[in-house]
């Protein structure tokens, strides 16, 4: 089973391919480009002849600090306006090969191979990056989309269960987002940890063609986009205090359930609806799939996990934005005043996401 598809973007379409067995393949297409792959892959790119500039994937490299490094060493290289970047790696390498590519010479074209589930489902699209400024998360970054996006999703066999965990969590928060046929789609396909190529390829799939609708009615993130930051300022405020100890994945999960519980605080009644049964169960699991949660948690340094929580960029003077479920299910964005109060339920939605699963 392959499968191509088209996104759209103000600069132009670019191809999505999902074929299981076409990384290797892939890597001996790659003369006179400037490759950025994540180290873990150095054999492989051995194995195949080819040549690359081998990056750890770690936050720290995900930084404005570490770009001007790599921007030498290819204007070092002879790199120019004609030529084509290729990222292969994770969304760590994704985002510094996008940035870079973005302001190289006023930007160059290029290619990227996503080699984590997460990449897979969700960050290959959309044309975002972000990038690390001292202890900031993301806070500065470009929309430059690839022109062409290679999936093997024979790659998982180099992926440890956390990180599968963690592709399958943000494959899960975009069908949710969407609507209710994508997330039946989604639980359809019975995401695990354990599930092969063959099986998660129809997953892929069905994330990305979701996420498609939202990147492509809203591509710059002001409107419909934003609702796919479903868990994320509860997340990112979770990793950024485990200073990543906690990776992305299983922090959107968490967040997830603190905005549910946030709800629940406020008023909100979910019993009986199937849909955010359905997603706390995925969730629980996909989380506990991840042994060292419990422990991690119990270390949580609340008052840093606040902090974080009250400065994240998307808020306003007086308002929290956050990005809630109704009653019904949906997915809305809400702009919650700035309070005590406010911030008391915050934190004992917090408490209460670490009492289940720490």
């Amino acid at each position: 089973m392959s499968a191509s598809f088209e996104i759209g973007s103000s600069s132009g379409s670019y191809r999505v391919e999902v074929e299981c067995g076409s990384f290797q393949r892939s890597l001996s297409g790659f003369a006179g480009s400037a490759v950025i792959a994540d180290e873990f892959f150095k054999p492989r790119f051995e194995e195949a002849g080819a040549q690359a500039v081998f990056v750890e994937a770690v936050e720290t490299n995900k930084s404005l600090e570490a770009s001007p490094g790599l921007i030498e060493q290819m204007r070092r290289s002879g790199a120019n306006r004609q030529t084509r970047m290729v990222a292969v790696g994770g969304g760590i390498i994704q985002d510094l090969s996008a940035f870079i590519a973005s302001v190289y010479m006023r930007g160059l074209r290029w290619t990227y191979m996503p080699t984590t589930v997460l990449a897979m489902v969700d960050s290959c699209i959309g044309g975002k990056s972000s990038i690390n400024v001292g202890p900031y998360k993301n806070l500065v970054g470009t929309f430059h989309p690839p022109e062409v996006i290679l999936i093997d999703p024979e790659v998982i066999a180099t992926l440890p269960e956390d990180q599968r965990a963690s592709g399958l969590i943000e494959a899960a928060k975009i069908c949710f987002c969407r609507g209710e046929e994508a997330f039946a789609r989604h639980v359809a396909c019975k995401p695990s940890t354990q599930m092969s190529a063959e099986s998660l390829e129809p997953l892929i799939i069905n994330s990305l063609q979701s996420k498609k609708w939202f990147i492509e009615i809203d591509e710059f993130d002001k409107n419909e986009r934003l609702l796919l930051n479903f868990g994320h300022t509860f997340g990112h405020a979770i990793e950024g205090a485990t200073h990543f100890a906690i990776g992305h994945g299983i922090a959107v999960g968490l967040g997830i359930i603190c905005a549910l519980e946030f709800e629940r605080l406020r008023g909100v009644d979910y019993s009986g609806n199937k849909r955010v049964a359905a997603l706390e169960t995925h969730l629980d699991e996909m989380v506990r799939s991840w042994t060292p949660v419990a422990d991690e948690l119990k270390k949580l340094p609340m008052d840093d996990v606040l902090d974080r929580f009250g400065c994240d960029k998307k808020h306003g003077k007086d308002f929290y934005t956050l990005i809630l479920v109704a009653q019904n299910g949906d997915v809305e964005l809400r702009k919650v005043e700035r309070s005590d109060a406010t911030l008391a339920q915050v934190r004992t939605a917090i408490e209460r996401m670490v009492e289940r699963y720490g």
